[in-house]
């Protein structure tokens, strides 16, 4: 198997739970979840597989000269730090300048993802194998609302064709570093990478990703993680 694909890890968010007599405050994405750090589940997870030559784990500036031990149960020779920006953006600039020089196809994972599945990313990386850029994403199944600022519904929006994005999202590497040169120069944002790739033109694919890779963002999604087995346990 060809070891070309390269993964940069999100994991500088700033978001922390409040700090309390017994324990200070804690980054989300260093809390235990499911029996781990929730950042270890998907390094771990992205380093089982074969065609992976490069994690670069995106953290807080204050924390890549300081990393947490546990990162270095994994694959050192594999694993690569990088400084955290002070935007989502700026982040995975910074990951794909350290990425290893044989990741040809990138995909790009936020940490806050912490069970995201080995076939999720199988149909990732086959879909941008066949030259299509390409998401993970859930097709939506809820009625979705358009409200005014009072919270008043203005429309209904057709939820034929609409897909909840998730990570991991992957690109040939000369695609996603042209999208974020292009981010730099003019001063985008986007709230992921596939929105900068479209700001360029070009069009992106999704592919099936999985109800276990939810997002973790409030102490309910912690519960809900907590009932979720991992396969690394």
């Amino acid at each position: 198997m060809t070891r070309d694909v390269g993964v940069i890890i999100v994991a500088a968010g700033a978001g922390s739970r409040a700090a309390t007599q017994d324990a200070p405050a804690e980054l989300k994405q260093f809390r235990w979840v499911a029996g781990k750090p929730m950042l270890l589940h998907s390094v771990q997870t992205f380093m089982q597989r074969d065609d992976v030559c490069s994690v670069v784990c995106v953290l807080p500036r204050d924390r890549v000269g300081d990393p947490p031990p546990w990162l270095f149960q994994c694959d050192v020779g594999r694993l690569m730090l990088s400084i955290g920006g002070a935007t989502r953006t700026e982040s995975v600039s910074n990951g794909l300048d350290d990425l290893a020089d044989e990741a040809q196809i990138v995909l790009v994972h936020d940490a806050a993802r912490p069970f995201v599945d080995q076939g999720t990313i199988d149909r990732v990386i086959e879909s941008v194998r066949r030259g299509r850029p390409t998401i993970a994403a859930m097709p939506l199944v809820d009625t979705i609302k358009a409200t005014n600022p009072d919270g008043a519904i203005t429309r209904t929006i057709d939820r034929e064709g609409v897909w909840a994005a998730q990570t991991p999202q992957g690109f040939s590497r000369e695609l996603i570093v042209r999208a974020y040169r292009e981010a730099r120069t003019k001063g985008w944002r986007a709230s992921d990478d596939a929105g900068l790739c479209e700001r360029l033109g070009v069009t992106v694919y999704v592919v099936p990703g999985s109800d276990r890779n939810f997002k973790i963002t409030t102490e309910a999604d912690f519960v809900r993680a907590e009932a979720i087995p991992s396969p690394h346990a």
